[in-house]
Formats: structure tokens, sequence, C-alpha cells
């Protein structure tokens, strides 16, 4: 769980829980960065069950993770199949770009499984057009707000649950109730995350910060393809490495089944539809784009590649049917292994998409060694008190290193900059002071320090970054 390095957002999101569960007045600290708190506030009950806060954070993910399982699992079993329920819990748990994110203490992981359950809940108040059940739906759907508020996407693909009223028996004269239940639950959804938050500070940061991740309408007017084509280029990208060739196949059969049979499964369509829509919406708005933003368009996928298996196997007969059966299967298993053991054995060997790769395995994002680097200032602060400089004031340096110091006595932080300020060197004339850095932000070892640990990184095109500790001496 912790082989891998921990991620800038990784050590953002722990620092916080942290900081929410030691001050009771700032459990709303996110929103001052334009973030929804609910990872962190679950997070938090997690850091007395273990000692390690990074192993506590990608735990709640594995749990998210397993939630999500549940949620494609019951879709499959109720609207589908029993062959598509299992195919598609199969693809779950085994697809690397699922693997990957469910172990890594990320909002994403989270969203994903209320996007899922959102999903099952809009199916299931069609069909049963309760008011209880769009209660439930209205806490999940805010839940995916709280969560990220890219949570709204799950409330704007809503309406394509309507789709389904007349496979799920739904009498025309109900059509109006069924509208009005699901009123409900928007309303339920948007008055949490609206009411809930406006209780901390910040709140008017969740808005102002979409300008830093979203193009402006006139921008969009006026290039409508550029993001687009670029984001299809990442898309074309990380697929075949997150999804791998076999599943890759297995979608595209299962959407040439669906083109034949949409207007009589319109169950399928409003899967295939709640992960499509946020995905080309997102490829059209966002200025970055990265794998972990169309997370929760991979769930609806992977169910419409098993829905197509189930269509495909059903037609067959014989030893093709069981060949085709076992066979698939297999071959998607031992490609996706090949993947997951890199991942859990050595990071640094997995295919991972090249910008993944650096920003998780190569970058000053990567924090290498800041849990080794933490236990050894620890013990130089059991002697007397000491002061860390860091060369970042947000992000991997500090919080990455400061999780692991947290309420530990006799140590100072000071974030700063890529130098050692005067000041940090005044400090060690009356304390022991450290430096921590990236070897790609200082590129040579700052004069007056001792260098006392290095923890390489990845390596790429003969390059290799590393985490630097540096004992500042006495000037004399």
């Amino acid at each position: 769980m912790t082989i891998q390095p921990i991620f800038a957002d990784e050590a953002i999101y722990v620092r916080w829980a942290q900081i929410m569960r030691a001050e009771p007045t700032l459990r709303f600290v996110s929103l001052q960065d334009g973030k929804t708190p609910l990872f962190m506030w679950l997070l938090m009950p997690l850091f007395k069950v273990f000692s390690d806060p990074l192993f506590a954070s990608r735990f709640l993910s594995v749990i998210a993770g397993f939630t999500t399982f549940l949620g494609v699992s019951a879709i499959g079993w109720r609207y589908l199949s029993k062959t598509t329920s299992l195919m598609a819990a199969f693809l779950i748990t085994f697809t690397p770009m699922i693997v990957f994110f469910d172990r890594m203490a990320l909002v994403d992981s989270m969203l994903v499984s209320f996007s899922v359950w959102s999903l099952f809940l809009g199916l299931l108040l069609i069909e049963k057009a309760r008011l209880d059940v769009a209660m439930i739906l209205g806490f999940v759907l805010g839940g995916g707000m709280l969560t990220k508020t890219s949570g709204l996407f799950s409330i704007l693909t809503v309406p394509v649950t309507f789709l389904t009223l007349k496979r799920l028996g739904v009498k025309r004269q109900q059509w109006v109730k069924t509208a009005g239940l699901f009123l409900i639950a928007i309303i339920i959804a948007l008055g949490i995350y609206n009411f809930l938050l406006r209780l901390g500070p910040g709140f008017e940061n969740l808005s102002s910060r979409n300008g830093d991740y979203l193009h402006s309408p006139s921008r969009l007017l006026q290039y409508p393809f550029d993001p687009f084509k670029p984001h299809l280029n990442d898309l074309v990208d990380w697929f075949p490495k997150l999804l791998t060739w076999p599943i890759l196949g297995l979608l595209a059969l299962s959407l040439g089944v669906w083109v034949w049979v949409w207007r009589r499964n319109s169950i399928i369509t409003a899967i295939f539809l709640w992960g499509l829509l946020p995905l080309l919406a997102q490829m059209f708005l966002l200025k970055t784009f990265t794998a972990r933003y169309i997370l929760f368009s991979i769930p609806p996928a992977l169910m419409m590649a098993a829905w197509g298996f189930d269509e495909i196997t059903r037609k067959l007969s014989g030893r093709i049917k069981r060949v085709i059966s076992i066979g698939v299967p297999i071959v998607i298993l031992f490609s996706a292994l090949i993947f997951i053991q890199a991942i859990l054995t050595d990071p640094e060997k997995a295919a991972l998409p090249r910008e993944e790769r650096q920003g998780y395995l190569e970058d000053w994002t990567a924090g290498y060694g800041l849990r080794e680097i933490a236990d050894y200032l620890k013990s130089e602060a059991i002697k007397t008190p000491i002061v860390v400089g860091t060369e970042g004031t947000f992000g991997t340096l500090p919080d990455g290193l400061w999780i692991y110091l947290d309420k530990t006595p006799n140590i100072f932080m000071k974030p700063g900059g890529s130098t050692i300020s005067a000041e940090l060197r005044a400090t060690a004339k009356e304390h022991p002071t450290f430096f921590v850095a990236n070897r790609s932000r200082i590129q040579k070892d700052p004069a007056g320090t001792e260098l006392l640990l290095e923890f390489p990184k990845a390596e790429w095109a003969g390059k290799r970054d590393a985490m630097l500790l540096f004992k500042v001496e006495v000037e004399q």
C-alpha cells in the first residue's frame, strides 16, 4: 500500500485531515483552496486505527473502491444479468486503471463510488418511484459533491435514467410523479452542498477556483475543438496502458452490439451515457487533463464491456461458447496482472502513461523517502529541539513530511523557497537545523551544508531526481 511514493495531492489531503482532527474550528480548512472536505472528514477516524497516515488514507480509497465493486455488481445483477454482474465485478477488480487509483489517497476513488451508486439509485427510483429512494439518492448525490465539485456531473446526468421508463415498466401516468421525485433528490443534493459547506469560511473559493481549471465560454466559442483534440490524443495514449488492449477490444465489440440493440435495451444505453457525457464535457471544458479526472467514466464503460460479453456468449453454443467464456477472462487477467504485479512490487517498472509516470514517480510531486527522513528527524529531536526547512510551502514539501511529524515535540517547521534563507541559517547557531529539498529544484548542494540522506526517484532518459536531507552548518 505504501510502496509507491506519496503524491503531492495525497500529502495535502492527509495534512488537511490531520489539521481538521486536531482543531474542530478548522474542519472546513480545505475550502481555502477550493476543495470540498468529505474525504478528509472520513479519513480522520482512520488515524486512530492506523499509525501510518499514508496507509490510513490509501486504505480509505480501498474502501471506496470496494463500494464501487458492490455498486457495479448490484447494477448488473438487478438490471442486466447475473453473467454481466459477475463479469463487471471481474473487470472492476483487475482493470489496471482502477487498481492504480483505488490504492491512492485521492478523492477520485470516492467520487467514483458515489457516481456508481447514484446510477443504481437513479434506476431504482425509476423502478420504484418511492420517496425514501429519492431521499437516499439525494444524499448520495450530495455526498458526491461534498467529495469533489465535479460530483455535479452525476446530478446533470441523472436525466439519462429516464430513458429506462418503458423498459422498467413505468406507466405514462406515473412519469410526472417520477420526475417530481427526481427533483426532490436534486434539491436535497444541492441543499447538502450549499447549506453544509456554508458553515465554514471559504465557500466562495469553490466557484472562484473554477477559472483555474475550466476554459471560459468565450474561449470555447472561439476555439470549440481546443482542448478537445489534445485531450483526445491523451485518451489514445492512456487507454491501451491503463485499460489494456483486451478490455478495449471487448469494449469495442460491445459498442458494436449496442448499435444494433440500443432501442431495445435502454438500460445499457443509460449506463453508456452516464459515463460518456461527463467524459465529453471534461474533454471540451478542462484546461488540464489527467487520467484520474476521467476515472468515474470507467465503471460504466466496464459495465458496457461486461454486458457485451454476455450478449456475445449468449448467442454462441457448444465448444466455441466454452472457449470464449473461459478464454476471454483469462486473456484479460494475464494482460492486467503484468501491470498490477509491477505496481505492487516495483512501481517504477509499471507501464504508466508518460505524464502520469512523471507526476507520480519522477518529479518534485513524488515524495520518495519522506517517512525515512521524518524518522531521522524524530531521532534527532529526542536529543534537543531542531528546526527543519523545506524548499516548498505547499504540496509534497512540506505536507508530505509534515504528516509524519504531526504532534512530534521539539520539531519546528519552516517552509520556504529553493534556497536556504538567511533566517534558517541563523537558527543553526541556536538549534540543529536541517533542510529538505528536491535535487531538481536546487541543482547542487547549498554552500555550508552537509548531505545526510538521499533518496533517488524513478529514472527517465538517463535523468533521476532525488529527495535530499541536508544539515545546515553553523557559519563561521
